[in-house]
């Protein structure tokens, strides 16, 4: 199984690239849609790595994949601006998913 990368900045996807992580820089949220279906239908993808940016562009469309499908794993991963934190991410998603506020 490999990781694929949905970034809204090629700086991270370069990155990762460097680091043997494939994957493609979408800016609208068309595009952020269309990455994550395709990404999702990858038969080797095991786990898809998204910028908070892309994940803000399809927000809802993320939860439920994350929500109806085992594999592939979705993870919300910080741009190079980091504007938020990953545990307020986490706290965030299980409060909307399973209403457990922590």
């Amino acid at each position: 199984m490999k990781f694929y990368l949905i970034s809204d900045n090629i700086d991270t996807q370069i990155g990762m690239r460097l680091a043997g992580v494939e994957g493609v820089v979408a800016h609208t949220s068309q595009e952020v849609s269309a990455a994550l279906d395709s990404a999702m239908e990858m038969e080797n993808v095991g786990v898809v790595l998204m910028t908070e940016l892309a994940v803000k562009q399809c927000r809802e469309k993320v939860y439920g994949y994350k929500l109806s499908r085992k594999l592939p794993l979705i993870v919300e991963i910080p741009d190079r601006h980091a504007t938020s934190r990953i545990s307020d991410t986490i706290s965030r998603y299980l409060r909307e998913a399973v209403g457990i506020k922590l």
